[in-house]
């Protein structure tokens, strides 16, 4: 089989030509959509010889199925511009594709996320696993914020060998700033769809517990100084989406 990986870009200088280099021995196709980027993105995807378009942003799920459009395959892998596909990963997915595969079928990766330079392999966030190769015809990305597949027939998912390497968080303020950024959404999308917070021991307890779940029983406490602040930022980022929502709530 044939695959298209597929990018979505904006202001992604700083990571984009790790991501690609990446995928040049796996995919048949490199297609990246960029939003407008004011940076190096373009001049990079120009140097590796990749199909480069530009898209005023449609959000997560409809700028990443207007890239899906544009894949010469039907066979998708789907990569942030800040992910590295590792080399156990690269070698899982040249196997795939040596073997003739229905169209229902889907393949799950393992992330491993790289923060402020350590690698987090607990807090609930590793494995963190997320279907990214699968057949175009058999579903599309769906939802506002922390995007998902949605299959319009089932769908036989396959977990690959290896981890898919994400570049999140160089310096703990960019956590903090895409904390802020994903709350204020999260809220939103969390009104819009009926849910309402009208109590502030709701804001404290919701918190609390997010951070004794992630750093004590999702053993946050295994990645050392890291692993903590992961754990109290999530924490954080909770407090905040619970206390916007909070805010909405009284508006309405």
């Amino acid at each position: 089989m044939q695959i298209s990986a597929v990018i979505i870009t904006h202001n992604e200088e700083r990571n984009i030509r790790r991501c690609i280099d990446s995928l040049q021995d796996v995919a048949d196709e490199i297609v990246v959509v960029d939003s407008g980027s004011t940076d190096g993105t373009e001049k990079i995807c120009a140097e590796l010889g990749v199909k480069f378009v530009h898209q005023d942003w449609l959000g997560y799920s409809g700028q990443k199925n207007f890239a899906n459009s544009l894949a010469s395959n039907d066979w998708i892998l789907s990569i942030d511009a800040d992910e590295q596909l590792s080399e156990a990963l690269k070698s899982s997915i040249l196997e795939v594709k040596n073997q003739p595969l229905s169209d229902n079928k889907a393949f799950s990766l393992s992330r491993l996320t790289n923060y402020c330079g350590h690698w987090i392999r607990h807090c609930g966030w590793y494995p963190d696993r997320k279907i990214r190769l699968w057949n175009r015809k058999a579903g599309k990305w769906q939802g506002e914020i922390h995007e998902t597949i949605e299959f319009t027939e089932d769908v036989d998912i396959q977990q690959l060998k290896g981890d898919l390497n994400h570049y999140s968080y160089y310096s703990i303020e960019d956590h903090i700033r895409q904390a802020d950024k994903f709350t204020t959404l999260t809220a939103a999308e969390a009104f819009k769809k009926g849910k309402r917070c009208n109590s502030i021991w709701k804001l404290r307890v919701k918190a609390a517990w997010k951070f004794i779940h992630d750093y004590f029983f999702a053993l946050g406490l295994l990645d050392g100084y890291y692993g903590y602040v992961v754990c109290k930022i999530s924490a954080f980022a909770t407090f905040m989406k619970y206390s916007k929502l909070h805010e909405l709530s009284k508006k309405q």
